[in-house]
């Protein structure tokens, strides 16, 4: 049986009031409320509304509610206030990765193997839906984000770490689009047991951090570079301060507080609607060098900030790391260059500059096999700059499903095969010498 809607409007409004009131009634009082102390107040509420129903219901002689019945109510009016209603469900199935909302009655699922499905809609109408993703924007993260005719774009990060992007006014229809992050999935050794790549990849993997090593993660929209970011820096020693820069937190390390006992987090800030107050990544980033760091880490550089990030890297900030859009290890490159340039660096300047801040650039994609799936397809040595060329040695090559395979033709430099030996790594595990 479908949940009657306006009833769950109805009730939706009556325990938002009840709640406000409440809390107003015990911060008067000087008690601050925890944000699940706020949510049991509601649960509380919305169960009592449910049995003066289900009293209602038997008073005039007809069939209350079943247990089933009552729980799928009492699920949706939470939603509706805590979560984001029906997508709610689906954010919270451990199988679905992504979630594509073409207006309220065209959804698409896609599952961590990679099959899609439509589902049914998440919401009566489009105007529903506009109101409820406006209302989590405003109430949901650090600071509150609008998403209007003034603000047709928003990103917000939801409780559970996903990442909503919502688009509206210069689309057809209202545009949502989620991504749910895999948290389980937060060291090297468990990408090697969902064979992202073999051991030998791994115990490189885990060297290249213990050498503090600064790298780049390059790869395309939804390669993985977040979840390879995210288990690069898991192995990281508890002892380090780190600090990271996001648009919006999606490494989420601050999960792992017993791994980063010592950690920090910018995330950046849109305008008020004075067109005052935005933070931007480079704000972040300057900011974040005053703050003693161990390692900086950018979540995703796209534009001038890289800047700030090769500055960082430079500068003694060793075994830094950053993530950026590219289809190609040696693209990457291109992109960082061409990023420079837009933020006024003169060419031959980002030329120099990319070889003495970044060690290597690790690019992820996908295996050309039937079902393809994730894989690290390519590792890049950056070895130094003239003119108007960076010269590099590509030590793992995409291999016959597109997969990294050690490129013994390639070399290594003597000075990153000495690091790792430190650290107990023989490149000559791979051939490459």
């Amino acid at each position: 049986m479908a949940v009657d809607q306006k009833l769950v409007d109805r009730l939706q409004l009556e325990v938002g009031d009840e709640v406000t009131e409440k809390i107003t009634q015990i911060q008067a009082s000087g008690r601050d409320v925890a944000s699940e102390d706020e949510r049991q107040i509601a649960q509380a509420l919305i169960q009592d509304k449910i049995r003066r129903l289900a009293e209602r219901s038997l008073e005039r002689g007809l069939h209350p509610m079943t247990r089933e019945e009552e729980v799928e109510l009492s699920s949706e009016v939470f939603n509706r206030i805590y979560g984001l209603g029906r997508i709610q469900a689906l954010i919270d199935d451990p199988r679905i990765s992504n979630i594509h909302i073409n207006g309220c009655d065209n959804v698409h699922v896609v599952y961590s193997d990679g099959t899609k499905t439509k589902v049914p809609a998440v919401a009566p109408n489009d105007r529903a839906l506009v109101d409820m993703i406006s209302s989590a924007a405003r109430r949901v993260g650090r600071s509150e984000r609008r998403w209007d005719d003034a603000n047709p774009s928003v990103d917000v990060q939801l409780p559970d770490g996903s990442r909503l992007n919502a688009v509206q006014g210069i689309t057809d229809r209202p545009m949502i689009s989620i991504r749910c992050h895999d948290f389980g999935l937060n060291q090297v050794k468990h990408l090697e047991e969902v064979e992202m790549f073999d051991s030998l990849m791994g115990d490189f993997l885990r060297a290249v951090v213990e050498a503090r090593l600064t790298l780049v993660v390059a790869g395309a929209t939804n390669a993985g570079k977040t979840t390879l970011l995210r288990c690069l820096l898991n192995e990281i020693t508890p002892t380090e301060r780190i600090i990271t820069i996001e648009d919006n937190l999606e490494l989420g390390l601050d999960r792992f507080p017993e791994r980063h006992p010592d950690l920090v987090t910018y995330e950046t800030r849109s305008a008020n609607t004075e067109g005052r107050g935005a933070i931007d990544m480079s704000y972040c980033l300057r900011a974040s060098l005053r703050q003693n760091p161990n390692r900086v880490v950018v979540g995703e550089v796209r534009g001038k900030e890289v800047v700030e990030m090769v500055r960082a890297m430079s500068q003694g900030n060793e075994g830094s790391m950053c993530s950026i859009h590219a289809d190609s290890s040696s693209h990457a490159i291109e992109r960082m260059i061409l990023y420079m340039s837009e933020a006024g660096v003169e060419e031959e300047t980002a030329f120099r500059w990319i070889p003495s801040a970044v060690d290597l650039i690790i690019h992820v994609g996908y295996t050309t096999d039937r079902e393809p799936k994730r894989t690290i397809t390519s590792v890049r040595e950056v070895l130094s700059g003239e003119g108007d060329l960076v010269a590099t040695n590509e030590v793992w090559v995409p291999g016959p499903n597109n997969s990294a395979v050690p490129a013994p033709a390639a070399g290594v430099s003597s000075s990153l095969s000495e690091k790792l030996r430190r650290v107990g790594f023989d490149m000559a595990r791979t051939g490459v010498l």
